[in-house]
């Protein structure tokens, strides 16, 4: 493996995040900040608890997958949308890298900014309401597993797109929505059992429920389906993305 290829790209990458700092990191953190403040000041006074736990912490785990799922994607793909904008991705795949070597360097550095945003988030939700970790091993790695899963996700957007507007399509369209319908703000057993079952066919209900039982110990899915579900989206992105090396779709042309 070439190593000296991987960081280069990986650090070329994480470069560019601290050259706009701003929106990279303060702009989430403040919009973050503020569903705490409307959410958990707002609706905090109406709904007191959930399973237990205060609204204002049981909203903590759904706001960080938020940001954590749309800023996978964000970053990922523009990372390779913008090589093969300007070009420049012709001189990578020239060189002596091989496609795993690529996808490694683009999607770590993604996973990196994302999880570095994520733990941000968890640290200024401390100053917002009181909360706690039963199980921070378990939060880490459903941290890392799901910030690797959507940057690959963003990876596969960002090889497909070709137009800047198709990069925000999905993020905007699609993710977003499904972060808001997943359980984010609610539990799920507040629905009506028609509506529990339409919200199983939703894949973020899973990445939620398992966050939040790393933090709390209370889940809507069963926490092995949940990281079952979680591995079946990792491996389906990553046959996705080999294929599009394999076929050179949108690279080569």
């Amino acid at each position: 493996m070439n190593v000296q290829a991987i960081r280069a790209i990986y650090l070329f990458e994480m470069a560019r995040a601290w050259r706009t700092v701003m929106q990279s990191l303060i702009a989430p953190v403040i919009s973050t900040s503020l569903y705490f403040v409307v959410f958990g000041a707002a609706i905090g006074h109406r709904i007191t608890e959930v399973g237990g736990v205060s609204y204002g912490a049981f909203i903590v785990p759904g706001l960080i997958m938020l940001s954590l799922l749309t800023h996978s994607i964000s970053v990922a793909s523009f990372g390779i949308y913008f090589p093969r904008f300007a070009g420049t991705i012709y001189e990578v795949l020239s060189a002596p890298v091989s496609y795993m070597e690529i996808l490694t360097s683009y999607v770590g550095a993604a996973a990196t900014k994302s999880i570095i945003l994520g733990l941000i988030i968890l640290g200024t939700a401390t100053f917002f309401v009181p909360m706690r970790i039963d199980h921070p091993i378990w939060m880490l790695l459903f941290l890392v597993l799901t910030a690797v899963t959507f940057s690959l996700f963003g990876f596969i957007i960002g090889i497909w797109a070709d137009g800047f507007e198709k990069l925000q399509l999905v993020p905007l369209l699609i993710v977003t929505p499904l972060t808001f319908l997943g359980g984010s703000f609610y539990s799920i057993d507040m629905l009506p059992p028609f509506w529990q079952k339409v919200t199983l066919l939703n894949p973020v209900v899973y990445l939620i429920s398992a966050f939040r039982w790393s933090f709390y110990g209370v889940a809507d899915v069963n926490i092995a389906v949940s990281a079952i579900m979680t591995l079946i989206f990792l491996l389906v992105c990553i046959a996705i993305v080999a294929w599009m090396f394999k076929t050179g779709y949108r690279l080569k042309s």
